[in-house]
């Protein structure tokens, strides 16, 4: 193989490819979808605002990830940033036991405000 990929033209051999290096894992085919990762967007629509969730995509790489994910979620312009992230690396609360999940303890009203008097003369309370 020559030094510049044509495989139709040999290498010189003071240009010789060392076949004798440890060969590397293949790359990733990115045809076959059944390997494709699911990958979270959060697009941020402008500069001060918090990223927002936009959906979800496959893709085979962070790479191709973030290009599909503009290509979908920002056609016209919406956003100023893009975050991808593998949907395996978020973890989340069960939605069936929300309400164990999110009931304020017992014993801890002082966690809301309903649990502290107003002060008399203290202004703009």
């Amino acid at each position: 193989m020559s030094p510049h990929g044509n495989p139709e033209t040999p290498a010189s051999s003071a240009t010789e490819i060392n076949r004798e290096a440890p060969k590397a894992s293949p790359a990733p085919d990115h045809h076959d979808r059944s390997t494709w990762g699911l990958w979270e967007v959060f697009v941020r629509s402008s500069r001060g605002l918090s990223h927002v969730h936009a959906g979800s995509l496959h893709a085979p790489d962070a790479a191709m990830a973030l290009r599909n994910a503009r290509d979908l979620y920002t056609r016209r312009n919406e956003g100023v940033s893009i975050w991808v992230v593998p949907a395996d690396a978020i973890a989340a609360s069960d939605p069936d036991s929300k309400g164990s999940f999110f009931e304020s303890p017992q014993g801890k009203d002082y966690r809301h405000a309903t649990y502290y008097t107003k002060s008399e003369g203290v202004k703009h309370l």
